[in-house]
């Protein structure tokens, strides 16, 4: 701050108020390449974890292991183990998770219902410039 200016700038403030309330640790779980796309798989019935990863194209081995723990973590996905051999994993969603993945589902169809109007309105953009 320069002598010449001594005013206080006001704190501006989140949708919570003076803290996230949580909502930027959501959005970061969300956010992430991979999640959704665990939890639509899972909104299908429990899988194993090759069945997984075979229908998420893309993911590696290793992704789907950080992803299906942090989803754990966050009581998202429930992870059952059998002590066969070789083991078995299993994965279904909990009760939070399904609420989760019906909240997924409606975005999900919303961008079906929306995406021809996003390409217009990403094509007159383009344009413009």
């Amino acid at each position: 701050m320069s002598v010449a200016n001594t005013e206080v700038t006001p704190q501006v403030l989140g949708p919570c108020g003076d803290d996230d309330c949580g909502i930027r640790d959501v959005l970061d779980r969300l956010g992430d390449k991979w999640t959704v796309l665990v939890i639509v798989e899972l909104t299908k019935g429990v899988r194993r974890f090759r069945e997984l990863q075979r229908a998420i194209p893309g993911i590696s081995q290793r992704m789907l292991t950080v992803t299906t723990r942090r989803l754990c973590r966050d009581g998202l996905v429930e992870r059952t183990a059998y002590p066969t051999i070789p083991p078995q994993v299993e994965y279904r969603l909990t009760p939070v998770g399904q609420s989760l993945a019906e909240t997924v589902e409606r975005l999900a169809d919303w961008s079906r219902e929306h995406k021809d109007t996003i390409a217009a309105a990403r094509e007159r953009w383009d344009n413009s410039r």
